[in-house]
């Protein structure tokens, strides 16, 4: 499986971040073709301390190819399109192939 992660953090207006997020860009990207499942969270915390992030977006892909395609559908390139109207500066994108350990 290939994860995508969205490490948001701390924007300047947390209420207006979260109910723009909610109402516009989790619905668009949601319509992304290929995607297994993606979910979100704002109660981050962190191990001693606070946490630099507001906010994580996961979402998973059976391989990189189709994250890839994803990304470059007219549904992907839309998600693109509307990340300069509410992610803070310093928003970090990830992704990578996962493994299950043995047992």
């Amino acid at each position: 499986m290939h994860k995508l992660v969205v490490l948001y953090p701390q924007p300047p207006d947390p209420a207006g971040f979260e109910s723009y997020y909610r109402s516009t860009h989790l619905p668009l990207a949601s319509r992304m073709p290929g995607m297994l499942a993606h979910r979100f969270s704002t109660a981050i915390s962190a191990q001693g301390g606070s946490s630099p992030y507001f906010a994580v977006y996961e979402a998973d892909f059976p391989d990189h190819a189709a994250m890839v395609a994803a990304l470059s559908s007219p549904e992907g390139r839309a998600v693109e399109a509307d990340v300069p109207n509410y992610a803070p500066e310093g928003t970090l994108v990830l992704d990578y192939e996962t493994e299950t350990p043995p047992a």
